[in-house]
Formats: structure tokens, sequence, C-alpha cells
């Protein structure tokens, strides 16, 4: 029982994390928006699905510790890294003003915590593939008697 209540902690403050983290990358997106839409539209929109994205990968996260949204917290962040890696080497259409332009403050916090939010759901993922699924069942089934 001690074990499960560990893992039942353990995940709570990794979903917080988590949560946390995804605010952080869709708020740096929203701070960066303004003027996208007259200089890149396209870019804008990709922004405005980020944002989206992390809104509701946060909600589902809110909810419950399911695997899917921890592959949404993975994947979300991944897209930005790519992106802002294009945006800095070989340009994209319509965006090659920040070729060279890796030490943008909210490009940096960006990176920061897009890569920890990989980490933490990488970690997350693996350990749920690691622990057998029986296990999982009772954790949920433990937080729900706790709710």
């Amino acid at each position: 029982m001690n074990n499960e209540l560990t893992h039942l902690v353990r995940d709570g403050v990794a979903r917080g994390a988590a949560v946390v983290a995804l605010a952080a990358v869709g708020l740096i997106h929203l701070l960066d928006i303004p003027g996208k839409f007259q200089e890149t539209p396209y870019m804008a929109w990709l922004y405005v699905g980020l944002i989206t994205g992390c809104v509701l990968t946060a909600a589902a996260l809110v909810r419950g510790s399911d695997r899917r949204a921890w592959a949404a917290a993975a994947l979300l962040p991944l897209g930005a890294i790519a992106g802002f890696t294009l945006t800095r080497t070989v340009g994209l259409p319509q965006a090659t003003g920040d070729i060279g332009n890796w030490g943008e403050p909210l490009g940096m916090a960006s990176l920061f915590v897009e890569g920890s939010l990989v980490a933490l759901s990488a970690m997350v993922l693996g350990e749920r593939r690691a622990r057998p699924v029986g296990s999982a069942f009772r954790s949920r089934e433990l937080q729900r008697a706790a709710a």
C-alpha cells in the first residue's frame, strides 16, 4: 500500500509540474504572437494551435494521468523545439529574419521549459511502460477512492 501511495504522490507532482510547464509554453507563445499575423500568418496559426493544444493537454492532465495526455505533453513541445530550430538554422518561408538568432531571451525560456516538459513526459511514459498493467489499474482505483 505504501508503494501505491508513493506512486500516487509522484503522479500528482508530475502532473502538476506538467500543467505548469504547458501553461508556460502557451504563455511564451502568446507573448510572441503579436505581429505574427501580419508577418507570417501561418506561423501565427501554428502558435494558436500550439497554445490550444497546451490548454487542452493541461486540462486532460488535471483530470487524470492518461497516457495520451502524456504523449501530447511530449509531442507539443517537441514540435515547438523543431520549429525554433528550423527558424534559427535554415529559416521557414517568409521567416528568415531569425536565422542565427539563438540568444533571444523568450526563445531560450521556451527551449528550457519545452525541454523540461519533454524530459518529464518521457520519464512518466517510460515508467508506465515498465510498470505492470495491474499496478496502473490499482492506482486509478486508489485515485477514485481518494476523490
